[in-house]
C-alpha cells in the first residue's frame, strides 16, 4: 500500500486566510449516531473591515446537511470546484454524513443529489423548523445537540451492511495513493467493476472512477502545498498518470489553473498573509 502524504484537511485550495477572524471547528458525533455521521462542522467568520475572501475546495464524496441563513439544505456530492465568498459576519452549521449513509434515511440513490442542493424537508419534514427557530447562531455545541435530536428520530433500525462496505472501500481509496484505476480497486477488494459502478451510484453518489480521480487531485494539492513535490512530470508519474499532459488537463479543469500556476498562487497568497500579519 502507498500511503498518502501527511496532511491536514484535504481538498482546500488555499489553506491560509488573510486577516480577519475565522473559525472552523469539527466535532465527532454522539456514539449512537456514529454509524451515520462522520463529523459535525461549524464555520464562522468576522471580516468586517476586511476585504471579502474566497474559499475554494475540491469536495469529498460525502453528503452534507447544512444550516445557514435561515435555511436547512442537503448538499449532494459536488463534482466541480466549490467556491464560496466570505464577507461581513456569518456562520454555518453542518453535518458530514458518512459515505453510504444517506440512502438509509431517504430511501433513494445518493446520485439523485449529485451536484445539487435541496431543501432538507424531504429528509427532516417539519422538524426543519426546530433548527431554524430559534436560530442556531454562533454556538457549535448547542447546534450539534439540536441537529442530533432531529436526526436521532430518523435513524434507521439497523446499519445497511452494503452501505458500510462501500464506506470502507472509499476509505481504502482515500488511504492508498497507489490506487489509480478501477481495475486496481477491483483486484484489491474482490468486487466486480459492474457491481461497484451500480452500488457507488446508489450509496456514494459518484462513480468509483470519479472518487479515485478526486483523491488523486487531493493528493496533488497536499504534495504541492507541503512542498514535497514540484509541479513537474515526476509528480504526474507519482500520481499514476499516463503522462504529464493528462495530469495538467485534469488539474486545470478542476483547480482553474495549471499546477505550476497554482504553486505560484500559493506562494503569493502566503506572502500576502505574512505581510498583513
Amino acid at each position: 500500500m502507498t500511503a498518502h502524504a501527511p496532511r491536514g484537511a484535504r481538498g482546500v485550495l488555499y489553506p491560509g486566510l488573510a486577516p480577519g477572524r475565522f473559525r472552523h471547528d469539527q466535532q465527532p458525533p454522539s456514539a449512537d449516531l456514529a454509524p451515520w455521521i462522520e463529523h459535525h462542522w461549524f464555520v464562522s467568520w468576522d471580516l468586517r473591515g476586511c476585504p471579502p475572501q474566497v474559499q475554494s475546495t475540491l469536495p469529498h464524496p460525502n453528503v452534507h446537511l447544512v444550516v445557514e441563513d435561515g435555511a436547512v439544505r442537503l448538499w449532494g456530492v459536488h463534482r466541480a470546484r466549490f467556491n464560496r465568498t466570505l464577507a461581513g459576519h456569518g456562520w454555518v452549521h453542518g453535518v458530514k454524513f458518512k459515505v453510504g449513509a444517506l440512502p438509509a434515511f431517504l430511501n433513494s440513490p445518493a446520485a439523485d443529489l449529485m451536484d445539487r442542493q435541496v431543501d432538507a424537508r424531504g429528509l427532516l419534514g417539519d422538524d426543519v423548523d426546530r433548527l431554524l427557530d430559534p436560530p442556531l447562531a454562533d454556538a457549535p455545541e448547542a447546534g450539534k445537540a439540536r441537529i442530533e435530536a432531529v436526526l436521532r428520530a430518523r435513524v434507521p433500525a439497523v446499519v445497511d451492511a452494503r452501505g458500510a462496505r462501500l464506506a470502507e472501500i472509499v476509505e481504502v481509496i482515500g488511504r492508498d495513493a497507489g490506487i489509480t484505476s478501477v481495475e486496481q480497486l477491483c483486484a484489491m477488494t474482490g468486487e466486480s467493476a459492474r457491481r461497484l459502478q451500480r452500488d457507488f451510484r446508489h450509496y456514494v453518489g459518484a462513480s468509483p472512477k470519479w472518487v479515485i480521480a478526486r483523491y488523486r487531485l487531493h493528493e496533488a494539492l497536499a504534495l504541492l502545498q507541503s512542498g514535497e513535490a514540484k509541479p513537474d512530470a515526476e509528480l504526474s508519474q507519482r500520481l499514476g498518470y499516463f503522462d504529464q499532459a493528462h495530469f495538467i488537463r485534469d488539474f486545470r479543469q478542476l483547480v482553474g489553473m495549471t499546477p505550476r500556476a497554482y504553486v505560484s498562487a500559493l506562494h503569493r497568497d502566503s506572502g500576502e498573509s505574512a505581510a498583513a500579519r
